[in-house]
């Protein structure tokens, strides 16, 4: 029987046993890959407070090893089936083995969506990003490329185009998804280029260089191609949950998010959310992080209510 559960070993679960941790309780953290979460294949991180540019094996690592320091542990196990209704809660793992605790920590994170093109996976981090917020400073100056038409997709596009010399927003359709104010506010960027009910083809690298060097468009109505010569992709179609493992137990949003509010609680008493998993406006490392504190305190205040 452990006290705490945590489910992932992104910040949000690795600062959570931490904090578990350092209350004098007993976690298990249970992680199917890797830990570090998504931060664990971005090259460069230089947003998260104090820290100045690291990269994000070294982040993980550090936050593991403080979580290993603290006493957690750490089992690289996916987990297959959930119990969490009852006061008892049960994680059954992908190899068999069961365990129980007192409270559970749900910090799974998110998948972004790719866009599943040539040359996305060979130029990821090279160029490739799905986070304008994480990587966009390192294109001061340079020509980007921005793929959706949602609020994040605009977002990302007007927050580029503070710094970049040209932003190019693709989308499949002929009108935004984004919220109108977001969409008028397009209109007072001179060095933003829409090019809509247009689909991306193939990112292609720069010659002599395993960098993103051009971006080939096609319009959905005319079929002409078109080849952009830039430095960086930002693709925002969305992410996507995976918390089908949950459903029927755990109170999922329309959109397959975790319904818990700033305190990290969801509908079962002493099952909490964390991280890219729940229901957020801003998903960023260092919003895992404080979600992962704050879901391991409430997680020891209900550990003592009981």
């Amino acid at each position: 029987m452990y006290d705490v559960i945590i489910i992932g070993a992104g910040p949000a679960g690795l600062t959570a046993a931490i904090y578990v941790q350092r209350a004098g309780l007993r976690s298990l953290v249970l992680e199917e890959y890797v830990y570090g979460g998504q931060m664990a294949s971005t090259p460069e991180i230089e947003n998260y407070p104090a820290v100045g540019k690291i990269s994000g094996v070294e982040l993980g690592m550090n936050l593991y090893n403080q979580a290993i320091e603290q006493g957690a542990q750490v089992e690289f196990d996916g987990v297959a089936c959930v119990s969490l209704t009852e006061k008892t809660k049960t994680v059954t793992t992908a190899t068999g083995k069961t365990y129980t605790s007192k409270a559970v920590i749900i910090a799974n994170g998110a998948k972004r969506r790719k866009l599943d093109i040539p040359g996305e996976d060979e130029l990821a981090g090279r160029g490739v990003s799905y986070c304008a917020t994480c990587d966009g400073a390192f294109y001061k100056d340079k020509i980007t490329a921005v793929v959706g038409g949602g609020n994040t997709a605009v977002e990302d596009a007007l927050f580029l185009a503070n710094t970049c010399r040209e932003v190019h927003i693709i989308h499949r359709r002929d009108q935004f998804r984004a919220g109108k104010v977001l969409v008028d506010a397009l209109s007072q960027k001179d060095n933003i280029i829409l090019h809509m009910d247009t689909v991306p083809v193939e990112i292609l690298p720069e010659e002599g260089a395993q960098k993103v060097g051009a971006f080939t468009i096609q319009n959905v109505k005319t079929q002409e191609k078109q080849t952009l010569l830039l430095q960086g992709v930002f693709v925002a179609i969305g992410l996507n949950p995976d918390n089908q493992l949950f459903k029927g137990q755990v109170g999922l949003d329309p959109a397959g998010y975790i319904s818990a509010g700033e305190d990290c609680k969801t509908n079962l008493p002493g099952v909490f959310a964390a991280g890219d998993t729940r229901t957020k406006s801003l998903r960023q490392i260092v919003t895992a992080a404080g979600d992962g504190a704050v879901a391991a305190f409430e997680a020891g205040n209900y550990i003592n209510s009981l």
